[in-house]
């Protein structure tokens, strides 16, 4: 960045060798005690951090990249760093994993994590099981604004699944909309013409996404919107079972139900049982995400199957790209080595912006119909700066 010195940086504000500065920073006795204190008090003036990733690489260890990621108790964690660790396996990089929660100050985390130095790039993982409050939602918003920040002022940064409108930054993402589309549409070829709606928190852009694939499905079918029939979540199991209690309790009752997620969904599912409801054959449900669970609830549940393995390998590759290409400080582009290679060119407009990748609408017993998998209409991943 445009204020991040280095040890030539501080050797010429000292007057001293690249050699003398590193010497002293790894407290090396060969120094003249005049020349260290003299060295020190520049470092301390210039609040300079010696570069832990430089130290590395001198002392031929691995360089690193971060990965900042929710809880990993959440059941979508393990597919993602599964896939992002297969790719970083066939590099030299290490990884480093940073963990977070409603609670973290987020933005002073990743500050905190760019002044130690230790990292070359960072891969921010904000899935759609962290919503919840809508202070969350504005700490997520807080965050991405902070996150390309960061990115335009020249440090790689990649973005998995975001829950705010894509900006410079490089995004992965599955298609919300479509996704939805497939799911409702699945329905209506089973006859079914009331189908309730769980939408998920209205502070994600995924909601909003998923709405929209929902609605697209019923205006196809010529199936007016009924605004009774959609009902406010939180993408927790306790709001399904709340959103259902209401939907039930309706005059007419839906004869489906599709939920925002899966967790949602297993709320639909239990409360439906609980009121003696038989499923399918009284209220089918779809869920969206396919995390490893809904295979083994019972009735097993169909749902939306979210391509977290492709997301992440193409994430992790997209963050290496960055990493690898020239970055762009302080007004000039400089190489890995921090050698000037030309004149002002930002290598970020040579990258994809956005990849968003087809999910798959797998069906179980839980809504009826053959058991398969049904690819959504959309195959080929959106790849290209937007």
């Amino acid at each position: 960045m445009s204020d991040k010195l280095t040890i030539r940086d501080i050797a010429q504000l000292a007057g001293v060798s690249t050699a003398t500065v590193s010497r002293v920073l790894n407290n090396k006795p060969d120094v003249d005690p005049a020349t260290r204190e003299h060295v020190m008090q520049v470092v301390q003036e210039h609040g300079f951090v010696p570069s832990v990733t430089a130290s590395s690489l001198a002392g031929g260890r691995s360089p690193l990249l971060g990965v900042l990621v929710p809880s990993l108790t959440w059941p979508l964690m393990p597919q993602i760093m599964q896939s992002v660790a297969d790719v970083i396996e066939q590099t030299s990089y290490e990884l480093v994993l940073y963990s977070i929660s409603h609670r973290t100050d987020r933005s002073g985390l990743i500050d905190r994590i760019l002044a130690t130095r230790l990292i070359d790039g960072l891969l921010a993982v904000y899935p759609d099981g962290l919503a919840g409050a809508e202070s969350t939602a504005s700490i997520n918003r807080e965050s991405s604004t902070h996150l390309r920040e960061i990115y335009e002022r020249g440090f790689p940064v990649v973005v998995l699944d975001d829950q705010s409108l894509p900006g410079p930054v490089p995004w992965v993402g599955p298609d919300n909309r479509v996704g939805a589309y497939d799911a409702v549409r699945h329905l209506i070829r089973h006859g079914h013409r009331r189908i309730a709606y769980v939408q998920g928190p209205l502070q994600y852009q995924c909601s909003h996404d998923r709405y929209a694939g929902y609605q697209q499905a019923l205006e196809e079918a010529h199936i007016a919107v009924d605004p009774v029939l959609i009902v406010q979540g939180d993408f927790s199991t306790a709001s399904g079972r709340t959103a259902t209690a209401q939907l039930l309790a309706l005059a007419e009752r839906p004869t489906a139900v599709f939920a925002a997620n899966d967790q949602m969904a297993y709320g639909v599912l239990s409360a439906s049982e609980a009121q003696g409801l038989r499923i399918p054959d009284d209220l089918a449900i779809i869920g969206f995400d396919d995390i490893a669970l809904s295979a083994h609830t019972r009735p097993a549940l169909t749902t939306v199957r979210q391509p977290f393995a492709e997301m992440g390998r193409s994430a992790t590759e997209m963050l290496l790209a960055l990493v690898s290409a020239p970055r762009l400080f302080g007004g000039g582009l400089y190489s890995e080595r921090g050698q000037p290679v030309g004149a002002r060119a930002d290598f970020a407009l040579r990258m994809p912006t956005r990849v968003q990748w087809p999910t798959e609408l797998v069906v179980r017993a839980s809504c009826g119909g053959e058991h398969a998998e049904v690819s959504s209409v959309d195959q080929i991943p959106i790849d290209a700066a937007r």
